[in-house]
């Protein structure tokens, strides 16, 4: 059995869970905590799928404006961060829309040719690798919009495959099947460029 402290520091969930309340309550300075520590994490989500700095900057505060009106609709307290993520995603589809891009979300033909057996490193091992970072910058970019987003929800933001499914409104199995189609897609891609590597 655990024993619980008396006066033992509060856990940085049970700090969050308490803006968030506070938050709901209309207090600006428990909201702006809540900025503080969730605006890096979608500013990259949204930059690495916008290609833009200051695209980013803008969906960014958007993402915010608009959770901080849906603040009640968040139902479980612990999946802040893969809500906020799920706002920022649609922001960012919402702004390709605005722009007249079609976003292709359905596209598996090529998915099903890709080799699946082809050199390491893993993209997340070529995450690492600042050599490589503009090709697979590139890489990345070529990738569907949801596909991509789902991979980057992974392997940049660490969230489960459960998460995702929520972020992105699709099921657990969908979830890993995309991920692992925009991986053997990567893996195609770069595949020229990292099996000479040592």
């Amino acid at each position: 059995m655990k024993m619980v402290l008396a006066g033992a520091p509060p856990s940085d969930t049970d700090r969050e869970r308490t803006l968030l309340r506070r938050a709901r309550t209309g207090d600006p300075a428990a909201f702006r905590q809540l900025f503080e520590r969730h605006a890096a994490g979608v500013w990259r989500f949204l930059r690495d799928l916008m290609r833009d700095d200051a695209a980013a900057d803008e969906a960014t505060q958007e993402t915010f404006v608009r959770a901080h009106a849906r603040l009640g609709a968040l139902r479980d307290e612990d999946r802040l961060g893969a809500w906020l993520l799920g706002i920022a995603r649609h922001v960012h589809l919402e702004s390709l829309r605005q722009r007249g891009v079609h976003v292709d979300v359905e596209d598996d033909v090529h998915a099903r040719h890709v080799d699946a057996v082809l050199p390491t490193p893993t993209p997340e091992d070529l995450l690492l690798d600042r050599e490589l970072e503009v090709l697979l910058a590139g890489a990345l970019g070529t990738l569907r919009e949801d596909r991509r987003a789902a991979l980057l929800l992974r392997i940049d933001h660490g969230l489960p495959y459960e998460e995702i499914a929520s972020v992105m409104g699709w099921s657990i199995q969908k979830v890993k099947n995309e991920i692992h189609r925009a991986r053997l897609q990567l893996r195609e891609q770069l595949a020229a460029h990292v099996g000479g590597r040592p």
